[in-house]
């Protein structure tokens, strides 16, 4: 009799150590997603911002076609590079803050552009989502860091492995020597 207790007391440990794993696991997978979430949100959001933006530059250096093409172009594969995952999103965001880098540089050749109200408003709402974007991606890449580093230690890479827990993706930079490239605009 005594060995059936030992079994079952063995059996509830057992059991209740897989439960709280794996409810663990779920509860870090679910972070990720939701951080995922609010990047994909800030992205959507500085993508809104952004037309806004270039009409208001358009009008004083209506010849800088190619600094607003770009800037479109950018954006649309920004939008459509979430749906695809982080790496995807990571390329089409070195993009992004390039040609974002030259519409500003633009603007800086245009005082009266830099005083006008509008494109200060503009200004202060893509820092503001630019910050916030920033702080999204660390928060996502702290979900991923945890889910990741859960899924890799013993005993839980065990019911890691049995309900198919897969390790995410960070969200980096992949050329940190084009970011750090101050941006050439030519008149």
């Amino acid at each position: 009799m005594l060995g059936f207790w030992i079994v079952l007391a063995v059996v509830v440990v057992l059991a209740g150590f897989v439960w709280i794993t794996y409810n663990a696991l779920v509860s870090l997978r679910v972070r990720v997603e939701e951080a995922w979430s609010d990047i994909t949100v800030q992205l959507k959001r500085r993508a809104d911002l952004i037309p806004n933006l270039v009409e208001s530059v358009k009008g004083y250096a209506a010849h800088e076609k190619k600094v607003f093409q770009d800037v479109t172009e950018a954006r649309s594969s920004v939008l459509s590079a979430t749906e695809k995952g982080p790496k995807e999103a990571a390329k089409a965001e070195n993009q992004f803050e390039q040609a974002l880098k030259s519409l500003f540089a633009v603007s800086e050749a245009y005082p009266d552009l830099k005083a006008s109200d509008n494109f200060q408003q503009l200004s202060s709402e893509l820092v503001d989502t630019e910050d916030k974007i920033q702080a999204a991606r660390r928060f996502y890449n702290g979900g991923v860091r945890d889910l990741n580093t859960k899924i890799q230690q013993f005993p839980a890479n065990i019911i890691a492995g049995f309900f198919k827990f897969n390790s995410k993706e960070f969200f980096e930079v992949e050329d940190m020597a084009s970011i750090e490239k101050p941006v050439d605009v030519k008149f």
